[in-house]
C-alpha cells in the first residue's frame, strides 16, 4: 500500500514550481485547488517520511539491543511509535470522497413536530454556527423562513473554511455527516401540561460548487420574482426583490428572499442551485455503488433518525456509530467535535475494510 507515495512524491514535486507561478493565483479557483493538493500531498509525504526514519530507528535499536539489553527498552518504545505512524500513513491513504476539500452548503427544514420541530431547527443552526466558531470558518445565511415563534420552517445557510484547510478538515468534510434526521424529545414551549413530545428536524449537507465544477446555462433557468415574506423591514415586504430558479432539465427549484435586492436574492440562488446540481450528479455516479450519500435522508420521518437529542437526560445519542454522551447542552452549545469525531473514524474503518476486501 505504502509503494503509492512514491507518485504521490513526483507529484508533489511538481506542484511546488506551478504553486510559485504568479499567474496560477490570477485564478483563485485553480489557486484553492492546487493548495488544498499540496497540503494534502504534504501531510501524506511527511508522514511516510517519519516511517521511514523510525524503521530504520527500530532497527537500529534492535542491533543495539542484541549486543546491550539496556537498548531493549528503546526498541520497544520506537516500534509501537513506528506502528502509530504507519496507521496513521495508511488513514492517509485510504481514498477520500473528492468534495473533502470543498466548503459546505447546509440546509435545515422542520418536520414532524409543528412549531416545536421549527423551533429545533433553529437550536440545530445555532449548534452548527457555534461548531464553525470553533473551527474558524465564516458562516453566511443564504435564506430562510421563520415560524410564528421564532423557529425556521427552513433555513440555508453557507460554511467557508478560512484559508486552506488540512486534509480532511474542510467544512463538507465533518458536517457531510450531518445530514439526516434529528430527532428531538423534550417538553415544547407550547406545551401546559410539561408532557415530553417527540419531534424531527432534517439536515441535508451539500458541497458548496464553484463555477467550474458546475456549468449552469441561463436558457436552462426559470426565473421568477415574487414579493418577499415574513420578517425583513418594509423594503423587503413591498417590492417584488424575491427570486425563484427553476432548472428545467433537472426540475430543481431554488428560492430565496433574504436579500433586499433582487439582484443578490438572484446569486444566493445560483450558489444554492450549483451545490444541488453536483450532489445530483454525484449521485448518479454512485448509484451503482454504496455511496457516502445514502444516510442523508430527505424525508423528516422521526422513525429514520440519525441522531436523538433527549433533553430530560441531557443526552446525544449517534444511531449510526453508537456514540452517546451526556452532555447535550455543550454539544448544543456548539462543542460538537467528538460527536462528528465518531462519525468520521466509523467512516474511515469502513473505507479501510473496503479496500483490504
Amino acid at each position: 500500500m505504502f509503494e503509492a507515495v512514491e507518485a504521490y512524491v513526483v507529484e508533489h514535486a511538481e506542484l511546488e514550481p506551478r504553486l510559485a507561478d504568479p499567474a496560477i493565483h490570477s485564478d483563485p479557483a485553480l489557486s484553492k485547488r492546487l493548495n488544498q493538493r499540496y497540503a494534502e500531498l504534504s501531510s501524506i509525504i511527511r508522514t511516510y517520511r517519519d516511517w521511514q526514519g523510525l524503521v530504520d530507528d527500530v532497527g537500529a535499536a534492535r542491533e543495539l539491543a542484541a549486543e546491550d539489553p539496556s537498548f531493549a527498552e528503546e526498541a520497544e518504545r520506537l516500534d509501537v511509535a513506528r506502528e502509530e505512524a504507519a496507521e496513521k500513513l495508511r488513514n492517509l491513504l485510504v481514498p477520500r470522497d473528492p468534495n473533502d476539500g470543498k466548503d459546505a452548503i447546509l440546509e435545515v427544514k422542520s418536520g414532524e413536530g409543528g412549531e416545536e420541530s421549527a423551533l429545533f431547527a433553529a437550536d440545530l443552526l445555532r449548534m452548527y454556527t457555534r461548531y464553525a466558531d470553533t473551527q474558524g470558518w465564516r458562516t453566511e445565511i443564504l435564506d430562510a423562513t421563520e415560524s410564528d415563534l421564532g423557529g425556521y420552517k427552513t433555513v440555508t445557510v453557507a460554511v467557508k473554511a478560512k484559508g486552506t484547510p488540512d486534509p480532511g478538515q474542510a467544512p463538507f468534510a465533518l458536517l457531510k455527516f450531518e445530514g439526516g434526521v434529528h430527532r428531538v424529545q423534550r417538553v415544547p414551549v407550547t406545551e401546559s401540561q410539561g408532557r415530553v413530545h417527540t419531534s424531527a428536524a432534517g439536515v441535508l449537507v451539500l458541497p458548496e460548487a464553484e463555477q467550474v465544477d458546475v456549468s449552469v446555462d441561463e436558457n436552462d433557468l426559470r426565473i421568477d420574482v415574487f414579493r418577499s415574506s415574513g420578517p425583513g423591514g418594509q423594503s423587503v415586504n413591498t417590492t417584488d426583490s424575491a427570486v425563484r430558479i427553476t432548472h428545467l432539465p433537472t426540475g430543481i427549484v431554488v428560492s430565496c428572499q433574504n436579500e433586499k435586492s433582487q439582484l443578490q436574492n438572484k446569486e444566493q440562488a445560483l450558489r444554492i442551485l450549483r451545490a444541488r446540481l453536483l450532489a445530483a450528479a454525484q449521485e448518479q455516479a454512485d448509484a451503482a455503488a454504496s455511496d457516502a450519500r445514502k444516510s442523508q435522508v430527505r424525508t423528516v420521518d422521526r422513525s429514520e433518525r440519525i441522531r436523538t437529542y433527549n433533553f430530560p437526560e441531557n443526552r446525544i445519542s449517534d444511531h449510526r456509530t453508537g456514540y452517546k454522551a451526556y452532555n447535550l447542552d455543550t454539544v448544543l452549545g456548539g462543542e460538537l467535535g467528538p460527536v462528528i469525531e465518531s462519525c468520521v473514524q466509523a467512516d474511515l474503518a469502513a473505507r479501510l475494510e473496503a479496500l483490504e476486501s
